[in-house]
């Protein structure tokens, strides 16, 4: 098979992989705590026609190698941990983080897993919860005759009952940090995993050492721009269209070759 089809089709590829990343960042971006994606490509193996050649004498100029690229392929989707937008809701259970950290949540196998989507909810064992049940890591519980609750930018949760004058602390909320966020997996649920390419994770308070603080009736959004996605779209669909284009020449040129040894 002729080599720029193989090129050409490897492009065709990689421009179809990068428009279902677009298409997810597109999809989620009405989601609470979203991040959005970014694909990365790099150049395949090049075939060596000719090395390195000196021209005239040992001391004149040296010509570089004659290299043909083989095409690309995807390198990484990258995930990109800038800060949403922090929106009002007025929700006392809303919580969103404006800078560095993670809620801890606790899976149903006993995982602790990590999200920024602070839509918190009360169980009915009186626990804060995700809206998908997790509940928060260290567990705070809320009694069941509260009116009202209150969330301080350090994390500290108080709580009013009906005939007391001041508020109780009920528990105080911890957030977590990586050194390379980028490199949790995703688990769906607005929840992400460890890997080894993230690193351990730091705990602390919300304000202190560096961590984000909290800012409750809020919700941060999705960090995706829609102008810059369907910008990135259609730079894709002509990257696309090109490569389409290469194998059309590619057979093209086939054709007249065999029509010539006729």
């Amino acid at each position: 098979m002729d080599p720029a089809l193989r090129a050409a089709a490897t492009g065709m590829m990689a421009q179809q992989t990068r428009t279902q990343v677009i298409a997810n960042n597109l999809a989620n971006v009405n989601t609470p705590g979203f991040k959005r994606s970014r694909a990365q490509f790099e150049d395949l193996l090049y075939q060596t026609v000719q090395g390195t050649q000196v021209l005239g004498t040992a001391d004149a100029n040296t010509a570089p190698a004659v290299q043909v690229g083989r095409g690309t392929r995807l390198a990484a989707v990258q995930r990109m941990h800038t800060q949403g937008a922090i929106d009002q809701t007025g929700r006392d259970l809303d919580i969103a983080i404006e800078g560095e950290g993670f809620f801890q949540v606790q899976l149903n196998n006993g995982d602790i897993a990590y999200t920024r989507d602070g839509s918190f909810g009360i169980s009915d064992q009186g626990m804060l919860t995700t809206s998908n049940g997790h509940g928060l890591v260290p567990p705070i519980n809320i009694p069941n005759d509260v009116s009202e609750i209150t969330v301080s930018a350090t994390g500290i949760v108080s709580v009013r009952r009906a005939n007391d004058i001041e508020p109780m602390e009920a528990g105080r909320i911890e957030l977590a940090r990586f050194v390379n966020p980028s490199g949790l997996m995703s688990l769906g649920q607005n929840l992400y995993a460890p890997t080894a390419a993230s690193g351990i994770p730091g705990i602390g308070f919300p304000s202190e050492e560096g961590m984000g603080r909290l800012q409750q009736g809020s919700l941060e959004a999705s960090n995706v721009e829609i102008v810059q996605e369907m910008v990135e779209m259609i730079t894709a669909m002509r990257a696309y269209e090109i490569n389409s284009k290469a194998i059309k020449t590619s057979d093209e040129m086939g054709q007249i070759a065999n029509n010539i040894a006729r």
